[in-house]
């Protein structure tokens, strides 16, 4: 116990070398750097290791290798309120094997940044203060390059000409460029996007001002759809949800946005988009009627479910 409490304790000081925030101090994050280390409680730190590992692997790890339990509702705390900071700090690497995996993808892995590694298998020896020195000098230019790389493997969407923004890579986000580049000029020319969601950061584009003068103001705590339009020609919205995992605009869904956009003084109009028609054949029993589907394989082409309209809002 007092070789665990002991690592325990040098890596929170080391968090603290290294100006990690306050909150980034506690012992959660200090067992997931001994996680990311694979320094268990009998190992020197000059042992240190690198391996790739999940957020419930490392879970895992602080249980068997030093006894501290966590939910499993845990996840997203170590996700949000550890390794997201360790990765900003440069401290460690996200999906360093495969850059381009979705940020929600189970098969999401961390690993030490190799110059982070180099310096912590000197804790505790007389280098250790002057390799600290040296890596803190340099360490603002290892998380501007770690920061650009994580830009570049980014989906560039182009949302009005010579305009664009980037969503977190992944098959999700993909779909929901090919609504925007695709859908929208064949069905809603000239319509402006208002919203379009990033499975890394849920606003990934939001004009609020504009979804505001048209009625409808939305919190944080609003579902939102994964895209909308606002196509002023016929004052229409568009609300689109791209299903690539999750479903489509069922009747729950109908509910959930017609209550959320009940202000909007457009006319509303339900789409889901789907990847190809392929995965459109698991959802059909599952899409409200009076509503539209769309399919990124087929762009021309639009799917209507009944009612007494193609692509317009109906009465609520």
């Amino acid at each position: 116990m007092t070789d665990q409490n002991n690592n325990i304790e040098a890596a929170q000081q080391i968090l603290i070398s290294l100006g990690l925030p306050k909150a980034q101090q506690n012992e959660r994050s200090a067992l997931s750097l001994l996680a990311l280390l694979n320094l268990t409680p009998d190992k020197a730190w000059s042992e240190a290791e690198n391996p790739l590992v999940g957020i419930t692997p490392i879970m895992d790890w602080v249980r068997q290798h030093y006894g501290k339990e966590y939910a499993p509702n845990s996840r997203e705390t170590f996700r949000r309120q550890t390794m997201h900071q360790f990765c900003n700090a440069g401290l460690a690497l996200y999906n360093p094997d495969k850059p381009d995996r979705p940020v929600n993808s189970p098969k999401a892995v961390y690993q030490i940044e190799p110059d982070a590694l180099t310096l912590l298998r000197t804790f505790g020896s007389p280098v250790w203060h002057e390799r600290l020195t040296t890596y803190l000098a340099k360490r603002e230019t290892l998380v501007a390059r770690y920061a650009m790389e994580r830009k570049q493997n980014r989906i560039p969407v182009t949302i009005a000409p010579n305009k664009k923004i980037t969503l977190s890579p992944g098959k999700h986000s993909e779909l929901i460029r090919a609504i925007i580049e695709d859908f929208a000029p064949n069905f809603a020319p000239g319509s402006m996007l208002v919203y379009a969601g990033d499975t890394g950061e849920k606003w990934g584009y939001f004009d609020a001002l504009l979804l505001g003068k048209l009625g409808v103001k939305v919190d944080s705590h609003g579902k939102m759809p994964d895209v909308v339009l606002y196509f002023a020609s016929k004052n229409w919205l568009l609300l689109v949800e791209a299903v690539t995992s999750h479903g489509p605009v069922d009747g729950k869904r109908h509910t959930e946005l017609s209550t959320l956009f009940s202000g909007s003084t457009a006319g509303l109009v339900y789409v889901t988009a789907f990847p190809n028609r392929s995965l459109m054949g698991h959802y059909l029993s599952q899409i409200a009627w009076e509503t539209e589907v769309w399919v990124a394989d087929a762009p021309s082409h639009m799917i209507h479910f009944n009612g007494t309209r193609f692509l317009g809002p109906y009465a609520n």
